[in-house]
């Protein structure tokens, strides 16, 4: 008898085992359209299709998943129309579509981490939306009258944008540190160059981050790629801060030594202990005029608190350069190469297009490079923020 009822009991406890390595997703579109729906799984920031399902007359799909463990998945027409998902097993997610672009035009429920996700994108999609109607107001500006005055207000603006952003996802990290969507938290990006979290300090996000995943979940790929992540950012601050601590003067392999519009030669390493923007530009250039008006801005805020611009000129005609640095009335060290024609440090530097700059430290260390705009204003921001 007791051998009956332990076989009993199995074969109600094994299928519902089974049921918990899946989940389901049943999606409505109220726009249906004829075609399929694509799921990808997300493997460390590289969607990998791993099933499709045509989409009914009536705009219906469903998909069933095997899953062990959390997951970052894209669901969507195509790989630039689509919604994210951090789904897990056991769930049955519900997705209703209001629009094509997918993205923005979802809701999602029976899935926390979904959710999750959701939120932080449609923040971030909020911040770039505000970012693109500011840089509208700031092109505008840099070709009117006063933008002395009125860049760094656009500029202030920008900045608190930026921070508004910062704090929301330190605050969701801190919110659901063991939710694997504040990995997503931590990797969003304003653009290209700038992550929402950029300071140095926020390393320590990532430390919490990681040691509560350990534990929850230790054998995610996800996990796993974000301590490495850590250690690896941890070794690069470690490193410099060694190298801070031994020697406050190491070698420059990159220094230019050229002469100023007034006749004097400047080298490069000479001004170590401050912040050196080293520039490349070309008076020809109307992206370079552009990028000397935002210059002059960081100058006039930064110069008196330890940062300089070292500019090399590659006009090869030097009454242009010269006419150009007494009409734009630049005030920092304007240099030129001793022969346009070759430009050594040009070459040296791997300079293909103009404008191009190197950020220094006032060790001597390159810590950026190619930073325009409001680019090189957080950094200098962040440098300078005391």
């Amino acid at each position: 008898m007791n051998r009956l009822l332990i076989l009993i009991m199995l074969l109600l406890v094994v299928p519902g085992c089974k049921r918990n390595n899946v989940f389901f997703i049943d999606g409505t579109l109220h726009e249906p359209e004829q075609g399929y729906m694509y799921l990808s799984k997300v493997d460390i920031n590289i969607p990998v299709m791993i099933d499709s399902t045509k989409i009914s007359r009536k705009g219906t799909f469903r998909f069933k998943v095997r899953a062990t463990e959390p997951d970052f998945y894209q669901i969507g027409f195509s790989a630039a129309d689509y919604a994210n998902l951090l789904a897990e097993p056991g769930e049955k997610i519900i997705m209703n579509f209001s629009g094509n672009n997918l993205y923005n035009n979802y809701s999602v429920t029976g899935s926390k981490g979904s959710e999750l996700v959701q939120m932080l994108d449609l923040k971030l999609l909020v911040t770039k939306s505000k970012i693109d109607s500011l840089d509208i107001v700031y092109d505008k500006a840099l070709t009117e009258p006063g933008f002395e005055t009125k860049g760094p207000l656009l500029e202030k603006e920008y900045l608190e944008i930026i921070k508004a952003q910062r704090r929301f996802n330190i605050e969701f990290i801190i919110g659901n540190i063991s939710s694997l969507a504040s990995i997503k938290a931590l990797y969003q990006k304003i653009n290209d160059e700038t992550y929402v979290l950029y300071e140095m300090r926020d390393l320590q996000y990532l430390k919490i981050v990681a040691d509560s995943l350990k534990l929850k979940y230790p054998e995610s790929r996800h996990t796993k790629a974000l301590v490495s992540n850590f250690e690896k950012e941890m070794s690069l601050f470690n490193s410099r801060q060694l190298q801070r601590a031994t020697s406050s003067l190491p070698e420059v392999k990159l220094d230019p030594d050229l002469m100023d519009i007034n006749g004097k030669r400047i080298a490069l390493s000479s001004l170590r202990g401050k912040y050196v923007l080293l520039s490349f530009w070309s008076a020809r250039s109307r992206e370079c005029v552009a990028d000397n008006l935002q210059l002059k801005e960081f100058y006039r805020l930064y110069s008196r608190r330890g940062f300089e611009i070292y500019q090399v000129n590659l006009d090869e005609d030097e009454s242009v350069w010269r006419t150009a640095v007494k009409f734009d009335e630049l005030p920092w060290i304007s240099t030129r190469e001793d022969d346009p024609a070759n430009p050594r440090n040009a070459m040296l530097y791997n300079i293909q297009t103009v404008p191009a700059n190197y950020l220094y430290d006032p060790e001597g260390n390159i810590i950026g490079s190619n930073l325009h705009g409001r680019n090189l204003q957080i950094k200098l921001n962040q440098i300078f923020r005391n």
